[in-house]
């Protein structure tokens, strides 16, 4: 009963909130306690599990630029978490046909010499196959020593298809 309270709760704030206001939502973890699961990236992006939510990957597509960047993200979703990788390997499925692109490592502020918290990659063939309808995939990349795949799919944006 407890749970279902918090979840309407939450519901109600979720609602009330300001527009542009990232809401979270609360769900039960796995020792019975509520936490908050963010909707989105600090760039305002789609999230993608890493482990379990151990870290997370955003995906931002600019479509003006033709542009697709991925930030590596803390298990809140909050910082940055820059690694030591040149590259980091999205695979999709649009259409019917599998499709791998190398997202190159791009600096950010902050982010130690030889590590970098953001990948890009360009071109219309990227775009289109995040952009594809029913579009999937998974992201490929190692924090830590340890090799992680999330789930890309689902992607959403404010523009016309």
């Amino acid at each position: 009963m407890r749970l279902v309270k918090l979840f309407f709760v939450t519901a109600a704030i979720c609602a009330m909130s300001a527009i542009g206001a990232a809401c979270v939502s609360a769900a039960p973890a796995a020792n019975g306690h509520a936490h908050a699961h963010p909707t989105e990236g600090p760039h305002h992006g789609s999230l993608i599990e890493l482990g379990k939510e151990d870290y997370h990957a955003e995906l931002v597509h600019d479509d003006k630029a033709d542009t697709v960047t991925i930030y590596i993200l803390d298990g809140a979703a909050a910082k940055a978490v820059p690694i030591p990788a040149k590259q980091v390997t999205l695979n999709m499925r649009a259409a019917g046909k599998p499709q791998q692109f190398t997202l190159t490592a791009v600096r950010q502020e902050g982010d130690p010499e030889g590590s970098a918290s953001a990948f890009a990659a360009m071109g219309k063939p990227v775009c289109q196959a995040i952009d594809a309808h029913g579009a999937t995939g998974r992201l490929n990349v190692e924090i830590g020593g340890k090799m992680y795949v999330g789930k890309v799919g689902g992607h959403s944006h404010g523009h016309q298809h």
